[in-house]
């Protein structure tokens, strides 16, 4: 799930700040990972902040955004038998809010419900860097040369180093606010992913235009790219 649209929504209610919008979509995530739990779906990705937002985005906004990913972060800590995962880099992310994704990873990690990965710092390209540059480290430590690591190297192996290493692939990406993009989210990932494209914002997703996605998911014929 690209969540989009949480300031526009703040905006055209004319609120005071983007921060309402943000706080409405926290909401409305709680809310959307029970539908999703409750449908049995195994394993959700939320795309909360890229690592360009956190260059790109007023510096007042973003010192909230981070308040309420942390919040949100320890609620779902809190919540059914979920496990709550980090997918991103940390660099350039506030201590406060590395120590709450840090804790909340800590405390689901032997819970075996809905895998929630949280998407935060997250941008697809250096997702695969990092992949690579992991894969470089653990082959050079062995004693291996980059020769050889170009004869062995394959997909699998890249998949296994990525943050979400070990995880399906993603089966549906879905986008609210009527954007259709994936704004360097899951780039590997979603190669052959389905893709659909909601108009409402995210706070105003319902669970009907969940359940309108996910039935149009179920009556596509997948090609997996052929």
């Amino acid at each position: 799930m690209i969540v989009d649209g949480n300031r526009r929504w703040a905006k055209e209610r004319m609120l005071e700040t983007a921060a309402h919008g943000h706080r409405a979509g926290a909401a409305k995530i709680r809310e959307f990972l029970v539908w999703c739990d409750d449908l049995g779906i195994k394993v959700v990705t939320l795309y909360l902040l890229s690592a360009d937002n956190l260059t790109n985005r007023d510096n007042g906004e973003l010192d909230a955004l981070v308040e309420i990913i942390a919040e949100l972060a320890d609620d779902l800590s809190r919540s059914r038998d979920w496990r709550v995962q980090h997918v991103g880099s940390v660099d350039g992310l506030p201590v406060p809010l590395v120590e709450a994704l840090s804790a909340a990873e800590s405390s689901t990690a032997s819970h075996t419900g809905l895998h929630v990965n949280l998407a935060v710092g997250y941008g697809g390209r250096r997702e695969i860097v990092d992949a690579l540059r992991s894969i470089v480290r653990q082959h050079g430590e062995g004693g291996g040369t980059i020769d050889d690591l170009a004869e062995v190297l394959t997909p699998e192996m890249i998949a296994d180093h990525l943050y979400t290493g070990g995880q399906p692939d993603p089966d549906l990406v879905i986008r609210t606010s009527g954007e259709q993009r994936l704004s360097d989210f899951m780039l590997w990932q979603s190669a052959h992913s389905e893709f659909y494209f909601v108009e409402a914002y995210y706070p105003d997703l319902r669970e009907v235009d969940f359940l309108r996605a996910v039935r149009d998911f179920a009556n596509r014929h997948r090609r997996y790219g052929s």
